[in-house]
């Protein structure tokens, strides 16, 4: 696809899509665009019922009856098994459990108990903050060191020192990809462990861990995966490293047999020992929904549609909105990028503030980046033909300007 197209050929694109028919499973509002999914993904169609299902019934009627009869207790393995095979990992690989932070915190601490006489953590400088505050707090704690270096330079400074490189798969700012079968193969060549963050690529780029080698992983529940506001996330072990690594947030939960009650604590086997507290099952069964939209569809289909979203966007954007200052801060090659796309702006928050009283909902990535997620399953051309059309006339009529597009709230 090369430069402008028109509303109508847009809709025919629609119109021969076909991953059109995943629309009617989500439950988007009337009248608005929204180019955040990578952020929060909309509500899945089924999510309500489900949730009236578990609170009526298996907690209201069945009690705590359903940690057996309903498998509140299986749930993280087995929503772990349904996410796997969307990064390319087996069957056992992968647990849904606590937050992200949480599970970089847990997974951080094994790598460097698992390397003695390594105390470096290498990451690269603009990671997504929680990656580096976590590390950072980890290597405070276990007297160790962040260090950080562009990306383009981690792997000539992975050192002997380095025990585990963390870095994120795509860039949540600039929508970069790195390459995750180079930077993994010369860390292991180095004797050192990769953990690569997926938030931003999980549901929405091809990821194959298994396939480069990768030693451990997390992601996020509730961006592509639509799993809603502060749903679970997951982690992710390769078995080769599973029966060696332990978690440093020995709970219950990972114990072996907890329904022992044993004073001592002795991990699971396999991915199970990397559980802590009790599992969320509200927010399980939420993301379980979100998941199950992925089964039967053609994840080709996913990826090939994103490029064709995110190359659209890109031409639109560059031909409608040339000479109003737009600089594109997302890789060009669409092989270099995730399901994101970024532009400079030196007002680009006031541009964000309009664009959503427009109902085009986008984000704003400080200090200066206006972000739109493309997520493949319930956007489409016509609604990207739109959404320019919008920043267009935002632009042209400088509606930016006004006061209120600069009232800065809590959560931008």
């Amino acid at each position: 696809m090369t430069g402008m197209i028109t509303l109508d050929e847009a809709r025919a694109r629609d119109a021969a899509d076909p991953l059109a028919a995943s629309r009617a499973r989500f439950d988007l509002p009337e009248g608005v665009i929204y180019l955040d999914g990578n952020s929060l993904g909309v509500l899945p169609s089924a999510t309500m019922a489900r949730m009236e299902r578990v609170v009526r019934h298996e907690w209201g009627r069945d009690l705590i009856g359903s940690w057996n009869t309903a498998d509140w207790i299986g749930a993280p393995a087995r929503i772990g098994d349904r996410i796997a095979p969307l990064i390319g990992a087996g069957p056992g690989e992968v647990i849904v459990a606590d937050s992200t932070s949480a599970n970089l915190f847990k997974l951080l601490a094994a790598a460097l108990a698992d390397r003695p006489g390594r105390r470096t953590i290498l990451s690269e400088p603009g990671n997504f903050p929680t990656d580096l505050y976590m590390a950072s707090g980890v290597a405070e704690f276990m007297g160790a060191t962040l260090k950080t270096v562009p990306s383009d330079r981690i792997v000539e400074a992975i050192d002997a020192d380095v025990a585990v490189v963390l870095l994120t798969h795509v860039h949540y700012k600039t929508a970069r990809k790195l390459d995750m079968a180079a930077i993994t193969a010369a860390a292991q060549a180095a004797g050192a462990l990769t953990l690569w963050d997926l938030s931003h690529s999980v549901g929405a780029v091809p990821v194959d861990l298994n396939g480069t080698g990768a030693d451990l992983a997390v992601g996020c529940g509730y961006k592509y995966l639509n799993g809603g506001p502060g749903a679970p996330a997951f982690l992710y072990v390769a078995e080769r490293h599973q029966a060696r690594l332990r978690s440093p947030l020995s709970g219950w939960m990972g114990h072996g047999a907890p329904f022992d009650f044993d004073d001592a604590y002795h991990p699971a086997p396999g991915i199970a020992r990397f559980l802590c507290g009790t599992p969320p099952i509200l927010g399980l069964a939420a993301l379980e929904e979100g998941v199950a939209l992925f089964e039967g569809v053609d994840f080709a289909a996913v990826v090939e549609k994103s490029v064709a979203l995110s190359t659209l966007l890109i031409e639109q954007v560059e031909t409608r909105c040339a000479g109003f200052g737009l600089e594109l801060a997302t890789p060009r090659d669409p092989a270099a990028r995730g399901s994101h796309v970024s532009f400079r702006h030196p007002e680009a928050f006031a541009l964000c503030q309009a664009l959503i009283e427009q109902g085009v909902i986008g984000d704003f990535r400080a200090p200066d980046i206006l972000r739109f997620g493309l997520t493949p399953l319930y956007l489409g051309y016509a609604d990207v033909w739109e959404a320019v059309e919008r920043l267009y006339d935002i632009l042209a009529n400088r509606r930016w300007q006004d006061p209120r597009f600069r009232v800065v709230k809590r959560v931008t």
